[in-house]
C-alpha cells in the first residue's frame, strides 16, 4: 500500500512540476506581433487576443486580472481615417470618462518609426459603456493607459482600461508596445 501511495505522490509531483514549468515558460514567451492595418506593434504573449466588438476596432486584447482584482483589463485599438481630432481633443475626451480625476499625464514617446502621445489617467471610471450609449460605467479605482498616433491619413488610438492594479502591472508591456510601434509594415 505504501509503495502505491509513493507512486501516486510521485506522479502528482511530476504533473505539478510540469504545470509550473509550463506557466513559467509562458511568462518568458516572446512578444507577438499585431497588425492594426498600417500600424504594427508587439504585445506580451500573455495578452490574449479577442474578437473586436465593433468594426471600428482594429485590435482587441484582454489582460488577466492581478493582485486581487476581479476584472480583466482591455486594450482596444481604433483607427480613423482623417485622424478623428487632434491629440488635445482626444485627451480631453478620455479625461471626461473619469469623475474627479486629476488631469491626464501625457508625454511623447518614440516607436520604431513613429511617435505616440502616451496618456495616463486614474480614478473613478464613468465613461459610456459603448460609444453613444446612455449607460455609463461605475468603476472606482480604474486606470487608463492610452496612446495616440497621428499619421498623414489615419489616427490610431490605443486605450487600455481596467482595474488600477492590473493596468499598473500591464504598464511595462504597454510601454514596450509603444516602443515597438511601426508604420507601414
Amino acid at each position: 500500500m505504501q509503495v502505491q501511495s509513493k507512486r501516486v505522490r510521485g506522479a502528482v509531483l511530476a504533473v505539478l512540476t510540469l504545470a509550473v514549468g509550463a506557466l513559467g515558460a509562458g511568462a518568458d514567451a516572446p512578444p507577438r506581433k499585431v497588425d492594426a492595418g498600417g500600424l504594427s506593434f508587439e504585445v506580451p504573449a500573455s495578452w490574449k487576443s479577442a474578437t473586436p466588438k465593433s468594426s471600428m476596432r482594429r485590435a482587441q486584447l484582454e489582460i488577466g486580472p492581478v493582485g486581487g482584482d476581479k476584472e480583466a483589463a482591455e486594450l482596444v485599438v481604433f483607427a480613423f481615417p482623417g485622424g478623428a481630432g487632434g491629440v488635445e481633443e482626444n485627451v480631453k475626451r478620455w479625461e471626461s470618462g473619469f469623475k474627479d480625476a486629476p488631469k491626464a499625464e501625457t508625454k511623447v514617446v518614440k516607436g520604431k518609426n513613429v511617435e505616440a502621445t502616451r496618456v495616463e489617467i486614474s480614478g473613478h471610471y464613468i465613461a459610456a459603456v459603448a460609444p453613444g450609449s446612455p449607460q455609463t460605467n461605475d468603476k472606482p479605482n480604474y486606470r487608463l493607459l492610452g496612446a495616440i498616433v497621428l499619421s498623414n491619413d489615419t489616427g490610431y488610438f490605443f486605450k487600455l482600461v481596467g482595474p488600477d492594479k492590473t493596468v499598473r502591472e500591464a504598464s511595462k508591456g504597454f510601454d514596450a508596445l509603444l516602443s515597438s510601434l511601426q508604420a507601414g509594415k
